[in-house]
């Protein structure tokens, strides 16, 4: 007798099609996330404050577009190009534009660099929220079956480090070295203003083939329960939100992977500032230094999917943030002595505590999704209903509120430490407010995270069984529609 062949298997063509579209997006999200700050107090003069105020405005935003656009989607109908592709096919040419124009911030006053910033980062979360949330809901139309759920995020999760990475090799070729000062800033302007052209063409060549490499899939074999339209009201969405933060589950996944994602925006944020600054690092050796975060982050995926199977997933991530606060510790002991050891030996010992955070990292892009799709499964096991975007649009929410605000206050640090963006030698006592800044910001922040995830409650055993009863469940009501259905 053969092996029954898995009727819920997703091709590989369908998930290297949609795994790949994280790729220009994400190299994209990563430029703005590790140099928009840097970029705009080092290069463009900008006052910390109003940075930080402009990003986490615009942050702020993206969260609460996400729950809005989770609903839309969730209740659009099924025309050509499906409930999530349409959207998806608009917004990637409008964040390609929008990106350039965010770069080529001309130079101002204080106020009309501000309002460029702040207008161009408000369209472009706008847009992104219509590619991202309908993108991540995507992977759960095509994939509902625990296991190859499984695959396609780690199709997705590749992809993503991938994207992350390349900011870093772009500016190893096209900005080997920053000349700080404000002679060189239109210099230095123009080279990022090319690695945003190279991340706009390629948000637009891989969405597209993640849209018409899933379209055929989407028309053939995702089946979308019909839902009554309703007014989008934003009060109504706002309250399941809250309702939905009830669900012990789904609580402690968000509110520790929101957490835990600032002791990110602390280290992106401010860690170009710190290893610029303080440790005098030159644009060639920060690079690698990043190559070597998502080098780590890439190789460990196998290990974090064999330790999740071995000690379930909550046990995996929180001994991957043990590993990440181990690596933050060490490179603290770095900062600490950098004066007093010779500055290859400080480099080379850097970049074993940075490999060592990255692989740690490696579990932070792919466990917590993971288990926010099964919170979703034994929601719609209770219910009923799988609500798979708005419950996504809540998890982006909740994680755009606590970066808005962890954001303003690094822009707030920065001004309150008088860091100082025409001065290429900051004060010693500039550079231990970075140091602070980033070091206890993510110490904090981590710490924190482990304490949350470790209330999550959630098994393997829980997960199987009720995917199990809902595919019978769909089963029973396949045949009832077929059993109902004149022939021919």
């Amino acid at each position: 007798m053969g092996v029954k062949k898995n009727s819920n298997a997703l091709p590989f063509k369908n998930k290297l099609c949609y795994g790949i579209g994280g790729l220009g997006y994400n190299s994209l999200g990563q430029t703005i996330g590790s140099f928009l700050m840097f970029f705009c107090t080092s290069i463009m003069g900008l006052s910390g404050t109003l940075v930080g105020l402009a990003i986490g405005i615009s942050s702020l935003w993206d969260g609460i577009s996400d729950p809005l656009v989770g609903n839309i989607s969730d209740r659009a109908k099924n025309s050509r190009f499906g409930k999530r592709l349409k959207f998806m096919l608009v917004a990637i040419f409008l964040i390609g534009i929008c990106n350039v124009m965010l770069w080529s911030m001309p130079k101002g006053s204080q106020g009309f660099m501000f309002c460029w910033l702040l207008f161009f980062l408000l369209l472009l979360e706008t847009c992104n929220t219509f590619w991202s949330t309908p993108y991540s809901a995507l992977a759960l139309d095509m994939a509902p079956d625990y296991n190859e759920q499984s695959k396609i995020q780690s199709y997705k999760t590749a992809f993503n480090i991938i994207g992350m990475i390349l900011p870093s090799i772009l500016m190893f070729f096209i900005m080997p070295s920053l000349s700080l000062g404000t002679d060189s800033a239109d210099a230095n302007q123009s080279g990022f203003i090319t690695m945003a052209l190279i991340n706009s063409l390629l948000v637009v060549v891989f969405g597209l083939i993640t849209i018409f490499g899933s379209l055929k899939r989407v028309r053939t074999h995702v089946k979308y329960t019909a839902v009554a339209p309703e007014k989008h009201n934003f009060k109504k969405l706002m309250f399941g939100y809250f309702e939905v933060f009830k669900n012990p589950g789904f609580a402690c996944v968000i509110a520790g992977y929101s957490i835990a994602q600032i002791a990110s925006s602390f280290l992106t944020s401010v860690g170009m500032h710190l290893f610029t600054y303080c440790y005098h690092f030159s644009t060639a050796q920060i690079s690698l230094l990043l190559i070597l975060l998502f080098a780590g982050a890439i190789v460990s995926q196998p290990f974090w999917v064999a330790l999740s199977k071995r000690i379930d997933k909550k046990g995996a991530l929180i001994s991957a943030l043990s590993l990440i606060l181990l690596g933050i510790g060490l490179t603290l002991i770095s900062f600490l002595f950098r004066q007093y050891v010779p500055s290859n030996f400080i480099y080379y010992f850097v970049m074993v505590t940075i490999l060592i955070c990255g692989f740690g990292i490696g579990a932070m892009q792919s466990l917590p999704i993971s288990m926010y799709a099964d919170v979703v499964t034994l929601e719609q096991y209770k219910t009923g209903v799988n609500k798979s975007g708005a419950y996504l649009g809540y998890y982006s929410f909740t994680y755009n509120l606590s970066n808005s605000i962890s954001l303003l206050i690094i822009g707030v640090l920065l001004d309150a430490i008088k860091f100082d963006s025409s001065q290429p030698i900051q004060a010693l006592s500039v550079q231990n407010g970075l140091g602070t800044i980033v070091f206890c910001g993510c110490s904090i922040a981590l710490a924190c995270a482990i304490l949350i995830f470790s209330r999550y409650k959630i098994k393997r055993a829980d997960v199987l069984k009720a995917q199990m009863k809902i595919e019978e469940s769909n089963r029973g009501g396949n045949q009832k529609i077929n059993a109902g259905t004149p022939d021919g």
